[in-house]
């Protein structure tokens, strides 16, 4: 997912963008959290990273399901992307942000882990059941 902002207004895109991929697991009832990162663990050019964590459980953590951050004028300056505003017609940089959806992999996994029954079989997720043909159970 990428979004383009006006300075004053990315910050409430990242919060945005962030809940459409929390939207995606709260309809698949997976456990997860949201980790604001630190200084330390943020990319180069990222100026705001929150991870989206889900649970699984045979590792017995949260792991990194999704990222979504706000790299402010970084990349626009390197890819020379600026807009005009209409109100003053100044030029400036625009500010971007990016979230990488839902690892399929990762998702996969937690929707096996998360949904396995004592014996062994996994209950589809309901919001899945449309497209599983009306199946409720993996055997």
């Amino acid at each position: 997912m990428v979004m383009y902002s006006t300075p004053e207004d990315s910050y409430r895109q990242l919060e945005i963008l962030t809940i459409f991929a929390e939207e995606i697991l709260k309809d698949l009832k997976l456990p997860y959290r949201v980790v604001e990162l630190c200084t330390g663990d943020l990319g180069f050019s990222s100026a705001k990273t929150y991870d989206l964590e889900v649970w699984m459980p045979s590792y017995g953590r949260y792991v990194e399901i999704s990222s979504c951050s706000n790299f402010e004028d970084f990349q626009a300056r390197r890819a020379n992307i600026r807009y005009r505003r209409s109100d003053n017609k100044k030029v400036e940089y625009i500010h971007t942000l990016n979230g990488s959806g839902l690892a399929v992999g990762r998702t996969f996994a937690a929707i096996l882990e998360n949904y396995q029954n004592e014996d062994g079989t996994v209950t589809i997720p309901e919001v899945l059941r449309p497209y599983m043909r009306g199946m409720e159970i993996i055997i």
